[in-house]
């Protein structure tokens, strides 16, 4: 890094991406980090930027950087709005250096490509030193979420109890709980793997920002920190939201082969088996008979995609269950 994460105070620099290729082949690729040090109290980690086309976690992020001071604090809060920083510039899901999507490149290697090098500092030298993280996503270019905060069913009760607690007390109405479809590769189970309380939040997306909800995930990211006392302020109450899991991989719906899909739905809409999404047409075949899209199972739509013209194995519309909290 440019600089001492330890040290108090208002700081910024990089973390150091030594990569060397055609456009770059003796410099480094910055890695933007912020670290605000009030002194004694929680370390807390908030990420954005880890797929390059997802906008509004960044904005919240950029907000706090230019409104928290360190007298504020008690504590340190480590902000990293572009963590997959080439990505970032490039407004891309995956690297331009790699093609790898950085949320399924845990735990990573310091040896590795681009993207796993990113992925092993921040599990083997962020996370260590913290007390709690949240990574703020959204469905990017391609698709939009329902907000909603993602605490991991973690194996350790306890952990999975401060997971939840964090999901709550960020104030969303809705909660997706990661549980066995999970993957592994992701921030949330390096943040399990080292043993710390995170959550991640799914916060709208068609590729820009939404200025209602980067107004609630800025608020959430004060809730959390007066929740866990860093910042003054009457700590909030744990949020009864509505608890959902991706049960089944075949309750969602993917595109049955190249076409335009003629979207019925919206995220955060209750369904039945039997509804209708929408109405996939053949363009390019004018003479095909267009076929309705029916649901295989009840539940909520979580995701849609933004996209009109899909192809075969795109998702169409992600599908999650209610679970007993």
């Amino acid at each position: 890094m440019t600089f001492d994460l330890s040290e108090p105070g208002y700081q910024s620099g990089d973390a150091i991406l030594r990569w060397s290729d055609n456009a770059n082949p003796l410099g480094y690729y910055p890695v933007p980090i912020i670290s605000i040090n009030g002194g004694e109290g929680p370390t807390l980690l908030v990420l954005g930027g880890v797929h390059g086309d997802e906008f509004e976690g960044p904005s919240a992020i950029m907000r706090l950087a230019q409104s928290l001071r360190p007298d504020l604090v008690a504590g340190q809060v480590i902000l990293m709005p572009a963590a997959n920083a080439p990505a970032v510039l490039a407004s891309s899901r995956v690297s331009p250096l790699d093609g790898q999507n950085l949320n399924r490149a845990f735990p990573g290697s310091s040896q590795g490509g681009p993207t796993a090098m990113i992925a092993d500092f921040i599990e083997t030298q962020i996370l260590p030193i913290c007390d709690a993280a949240v990574d703020l996503h959204s469905g990017g270019k391609a698709s939009f979420f329902q907000p909603c905060a993602l605490a991991t069913k973690a194996a350790d009760a306890s952990l999975f109890a401060k997971n939840m607690q964090l999901a709550q007390v960020f104030g969303l109405p809705l909660i997706w709980q990661l549980g066995q479809l999970n993957d592994k590769r992701s921030l949330n189970s390096a943040a399990e793997r080292v043993g710390i309380p995170m959550i991640a939040a799914e916060l709208g997306g068609g590729g820009g920002v939404d200025p209602v909800i980067a107004d609630q995930t800025e608020q959430g990211l004060y809730n959390i920190m007066r929740f866990l006392g860093m910042i003054s302020g009457p700590k909030p109450n744990p949020n009864r939201a509505r608890l959902v899991e991706l049960a089944f991989s075949t309750d969602t719906l993917y595109a049955p082969a190249d076409g335009l899909f003629d979207r019925a739905i919206a995220a955060g809409q209750d369904i039945k088996i039997g509804d209708i999404a929408g109405t996939f047409h053949f363009p390019m075949e004018p003479a095909r008979a267009s076929l309705p899209l029916a649901f295989s199972a009840s539940g909520m739509v979580l995701a849609h995609t933004c996209r009109g013209m899909v192809k075969r194995g795109d998702l169409l519309a992600l599908v999650v269950r209610d679970v007993d909290p």
